[in-house]
């Protein structure tokens, strides 16, 4: 492994699994060429014989291994056997529960299974089923987030809990740039997990607008407004764009996307779906309609973000700028100074 690899990867840097496709096979296998663990996103209905297809076509551009992020609260019964079968370094889940049967079940494939929690209660119950490494979600995350604390505080919790284990912790929120990755490893964590960062990149599948979105604009909010009917009980973190700032007020706590107009057209995942009013469905590259009207998921580091780049890029400022920020601001012989 490189510095500071994790989980056999050559880095500890971890492209989150953006939905519902925005991490596809290009993103993916560019993030595993440079080193980092690449997560597609399975869909969010039984599609096994989509997911084979989505894994192949990562495997066409890669020799690497990468990995798959599930999200529980959706069927995934089909896909998660498909994943297994295709036998991917790294089954992520994510908003259910990581079952001592579901770790078995992996562990018998030979693949490797992270949760990503985000309370120190969910990051105990994966422990005592033996998951292979732990995601930690702060609510400065961007899209749907889990928790109600901050990273700052939940990361060393967790980074007590497993300590004398072999149990890697990843800090996930706010994180996309070397500052914060080097504050993560300050308090204990073995990796980063970056979601933001790498939709603003030039392999992420997220439409042009969406992306230019995301280098104008430096400001998030954290609401239940998007996606009501579709995923209840699910907040987020969303970009603060005009749409939201006109309109977030404009839909009353009992009412969801269900009553409201069509407004755009998508293909996600080969399906062709219609994007409701407050729907939740951020645009991808093949969206239509009134984009700017759409959500955007987006973390609290957004602001950091002043252009689109390759995401092989990413991961060496990340790597080459944790390192010499480490021996420039951190040396001994500075801290010896400065005593």
């Amino acid at each position: 492994m490189g510095w500071r690899g994790i989980l056999g990867f050559e880095y500890g840097i971890v492209q989150a699994p953006l939905g519902p496709d925005i991490s596809g096979p290009e993103l993916v296998a560019a993030v595993a060429n440079a080193g980092g663990l690449g997560f597609l996103r399975s869909p969010d209905w039984a599609a096994p014989d989509y997911v084979r297809e989505l894994i192949r076509r990562t495997r066409a551009l890669t020799d690497k291994p990468f990995g798959v992020g599930v999200v529980l609260a959706f069927p995934h019964e089909e896909n998660v056997k498909a994943i297994l079968d295709e036998k991917v370094a790294v089954l992520q889940v994510y908003w259910g529960e990581c079952s001592q049967q579901l770790v078995l079940q992996a562990h018998r494939s030979g693949v490797k299974i992270v949760p990503q929690v985000g309370s120190y209660e969910e990051a105990k119950k994966a422990v005592n089923v033996g998951v292979d490494a732990i995601i930690v979600q702060g609510t400065e995350a961007g899209g749907h987030v889990i928790g109600q604390e901050g990273l700052m505080t939940l990361l060393p919790r967790v980074v007590d809990l497993v300590k004398g284990r072999d149990i890697p912790v990843i800090a996930a929120g706010g994180i996309v740039d070397e500052r914060g990755y080097v504050a993560a490893l300050a308090l204990g964590a073995n990796g980063v997990a970056l979601g933001t960062r790498f939709l603003a990149t030039e392999e992420s599948y997220a439409h042009p607008i969406y992306k230019k979105k995301l280098v104008e604009l430096d400001k998030t909010e954290y609401t239940n407004v998007f996606g009501r009917a579709r995923w209840p009980g699910a907040p987020h973190r969303v970009l603060k764009t005009r749409f939201f700032m006109d309109y977030c007020g404009t839909l009353p706590n009992h009412e969801s996307e269900t009553n409201q107009p069509i407004i755009g057209r998508s293909l996600i995942h080969g399906v062709e779906k219609e994007i409701q009013r407050f729907g939740g469905t951020v645009p991808n590259a093949t969206t239509t309609g009134d984009i700017e009207s759409m959500a955007m998921y987006a973390g609290q580091g957004v602001g950091m973000i002043d252009e689109i780049i390759r995401a092989s890029e990413v991961i060496e400022r990340l790597v080459n700028g944790a390192q010499g920020l480490i021996l420039k601001e951190f040396a001994s012989e500075k801290f010896g100074e400065a005593i």
